[in-house]
């Protein structure tokens, strides 16, 4: 088997660039925007957040399908990355416009729509995605070297872009803040988008099964499909969390540790360990095992915020080492699914002779489209329960109980949720059998 070049192992990991942005960008900054410049009230976010995403959970099988259809039609799904990558550049500066309509209400709805129509274009584009990892090869070896690249690109993608635009929005202030960042992070988005465009033209494709296109065999075969709904199941808990880690620092930071900009701080000191053992977790997993080395990252993380509930009462450096933590175990649960995923998808194209990689794609994208945007949800109903006071300057006097809320729900909900992957790590489930069908 003829091993990938090196230059199309980066070219289709740039593409991270656009799924880092969406993935990252709004389940950071999104709820603050909502409840501090526009005073939506927290449950309103909460709406906001999770309802323009959720509907993908019906929409992004369907653009598997669809792009599964486009390679056997054209023999390429670089059609889908180019329409989807574009919608998002675009839709994404759209929805950080702030129309200025006067009230909630308006201002909110406004947000909701292009979230909706922004998430539509990441489907496009990130479904495709997904899949191609199965179909530029076939070895897992190196299916595993093009999922570690993919993964450094993505940690420099958050480190880029998690830090860089809540520093932008704080840095410059208000409506105007929010604005430029969103058109930077758009640019970015486009740059990356037709590089790997361009860049995956003359990239291998593996065999081309037939297409799955019946709904109800779509249904039937992930019903039947064990080892990718327990992995996938995993995978929605961690996103869960992580989307509510995400939404949390920027009012940990301000609320916690006294200082909005301690979030850009923050991202670095979360951000700079992942970067660092991000190569070292497929190294450990070849000595112990891909689930071994799932389950170490995911102890990692969960300690990690776990801890940062004494944020209040240790010194600001301890905090640190704990969020420091937190970035090491993360980049262990970003390997380590991906890493198992083709290995699921070849598996079950063995079994069956037919395409699963685009479908699989679909629903995968769907469930972490649907825990990411939970986290957010999640977050801002901890805020509405807690009383969160919404403005428009973020200035607000906020009362003990939404204090006590911002902490717990930056520690000990997320740490919980990340530690309940655990029991879902399952050896006699996870690794496939290569039978025949």
């Amino acid at each position: 088997m003829a091993t990938l070049s090196g230059r199309t192992r980066f070219r289709y990991s740039l593409g991270s660039f656009v799924t880092g942005s969406f993935g990252t960008v709004p389940g950071l900054v999104l709820v603050k925007y909502l409840t501090d410049t526009m005073a939506v009230p927290a449950g309103w976010a909460a709406a906001i957040v999770f309802v323009p995403k959720a509907w993908d959970v019906l929409f992004n099988p369907i653009a598997g399908r669809l792009s599964d259809a486009d390679l056997i039609k054209t023999g390429s799904r670089r059609r889908f990355l180019l329409i989807g990558g574009i919608g998002v550049a675009i839709l994404f500066a759209a929805m950080f416009a702030h129309p200025g309509f006067g009230k909630p209400l308006p201002d909110a709805l406004y947000v909701a729509i292009a979230f909706a129509a922004c998430a539509t274009a990441y489907a496009l584009f990130q479904v495709p995605f997904n899949a191609l990892p199965a179909e530029l090869t076939e070895d897992a070896t190196e299916r595993t070297k093009l999922t570690s690249v993919r993964i450094g690109v993505l940690a420099v993608t958050i480190l880029v872009c998690g830090g860089g635009a809540p520093a932008i929005s704080t840095g410059i202030g208000g409506v105007t803040g929010y604005r430029v960042m969103a058109v930077v992070i758009g640019l970015i988005v486009l740059a990356a988008t037709l590089l790997v465009y361009f860049g995956l033209k003359d990239a291998p494709v593996g065999s081309l099964r037939p297409n799955t296109v019946s709904l109800k065999e779509l249904v039937r075969t992930l019903a039947g499909w064990r080892p990718f709904r327990w992995l996938l199941g995993t995978y929605f808990i961690q996103a869960l969390g992580i989307g509510t880690v995400l939404a949390a620092i920027p009012f940990f930071a301000q609320r916690i540790l006294g200082s909005e900009g301690y979030g850009t701080i923050l991202f670095v000191i979360f951000v700079g360990p992942a970067l660092v053992t991000m190569p070292l977790w497929p190294r450990l997993g070849d000595r112990v095992g891909k689930l071994n080395g799932f389950r170490l990252a995911t102890a990692a993380f969960a300690i990690g915020l776990l801890g940062l509930v004494f944020a209040q009462s240790i010194p600001l450096f301890v905090s640190f080492v704990f969020v420091a933590l937190c970035g090491v175990g993360y980049a262990g649960i970003s390997v380590f699914p991906l890493a198992i995923l083709p290995d699921l998808i070849t598996a079950e194209e063995e079994r069956t002779g037919e395409t699963r990689a685009g479908i699989a794609a679909g629903v995968w994208t769907a469930g972490e489209t649907l825990g990411l945007a939970f986290g957010g949800g999640l977050w801002a109903l901890i805020l509405a329960f807690g009383g969160y006071v919404s403005s428009t300057d973020a200035t607000a006097f906020q009362p003990d109980s939404a204090i006590v809320a911002i902490l717990v729900g930056s520690s000990i909900i997320p740490g919980v949720l990340i530690a309940l992957a655990l029991p879902l790590l399952r050896r006699k489930v996870l690794e496939p059998r290569h039978e025949p069908a």
